[in-house]
């Protein structure tokens, strides 16, 4: 990512400050580290998908900078939001910037790649900006609406779209698609379910620890997800366990904005998802789904190498039992 900042802006440039910022923060490395990891289970050069890799961090970042926006979020990856730290305008252009930039290794790829594999990862990435935007709206729209009556599959497919499409199953079906000579239609769609289930056991451990977690660890807000009225799974199982005057409670208060809840109000629905057991019962879920994309990787007849194939398999125990 480094060498795609200096070669665009000048390195003293307040942009070249605000763009690698979030990058250069601590983080886990996940998409660009599945893109990479996908390539080698196929058999390719890990190499080869350096500059995919590359597009794909940069997107997230992106990502993390809007979502913060929308979110009002206050703290990301230890430290204060770029729209806190340097205001909302200047965020937003940010986040506009890393876009732009992101798509700058994808030309990279020609030369590589050829024109027929760069292409078909232009239209995978295109489909998972698409489907990224399509969760993202589904859960803004839930949040505004106050909407109270969801179940878990409306959670699973709204988490599949904002969040497994960018960190799983594009990362995946990218490296894949460079790490094979040629590949099934079959075989990527297995690949699509495999990352899928990751990407599911992952989002739910990420809510998890958003409400069990320590700051030192999490680096971000705890509780901040009741804060600003996120359906999470825990809060759904909630809903869909209390009594009704418990549910018409719990609602009035989530009707809220983030500003005018209070902690006392954030408090009340924490302790609710204790008593009714929403927590461990999502922990269960998410580790389901971590053992069904285990079985799908031991199953396949497209993970070739056996030490990617291993590292896919930590890596996954990893995601959905993560502290941190």
């Amino acid at each position: 990512m480094g060498y795609y900042l200096q070669n665009t802006f000048d390195h003293d440039a307040v942009s070249f400050r605000l763009i690698n910022d979030y990058p250069s923060r601590p983080g886990k490395g996940i998409r660009p580290a599945l893109c990479l990891a996908a390539c080698g289970l196929l058999g390719g050069n890990i190499l080869n998908a350096l500059n995919t890799a590359t597009t794909i961090e940069f997107l997230h970042n992106a990502f993390l900078i809007k979502d913060d926006l929308v979110d009002g979020s206050v703290y990301r990856r230890h430290d204060v939001t770029l729209n806190r730290k340097y205001g909302f305008e200047l965020a937003m252009n940010t986040g506009d910037a890393l876009n732009v930039l992101g798509m700058t290794p994808l030309f990279d790829n020609l030369k590589e790649l050829g024109v027929q594999k760069s292409l078909q990862i232009i239209r995978e990435i295109h489909r998972m900006a698409a489907k990224s935007v399509e969760g993202q709206c589904m859960e803004l729209s839930w949040v505004k609406s106050n909407k109270l009556d969801l179940t878990p599959d409306d959670y699973y497919l709204m988490a599949e779209r904002k969040t497994c499409w960018y960190t799983c199953i594009t990362p995946c079906r990218t490296g894949a698609i460079i790490g094979a000579r040629s590949i099934k239609a079959s075989d990527l769609e297995s690949i699509t379910g495999f990352a899928r289930s990751i990407g599911l056991g992952f989002q739910i451990r990420d809510d998890v620890l958003n409400l069990v977690a320590s700051f030192e660890n999490y680096g971000k807000e705890i509780n901040g997800d009741i804060r600003e009225g996120k359906r999470t799974l825990m809060l759904i199982h909630l809903l869909r366990s209390c009594s009704d005057d418990e549910r018409d409670r719990i609602g009035r208060k989530l009707s809220k904005s983030r500003m005018k809840k209070t902690n006392e109000e954030v408090e009340f629905i924490r302790r609710a998802m204790d008593r009714y057991g929403s927590i461990d019962a999502s922990i269960r879920v998410a580790q389901g789904f971590g053992s069904r994309a285990r079985k799908t990787l031991e199953r396949s007849g497209w993970a070739k190498e056996a030490r990617w194939k291993e590292f896919f398999i930590e890596l996954t125990g990893y995601l959905v039992e993560r502290e941190m």
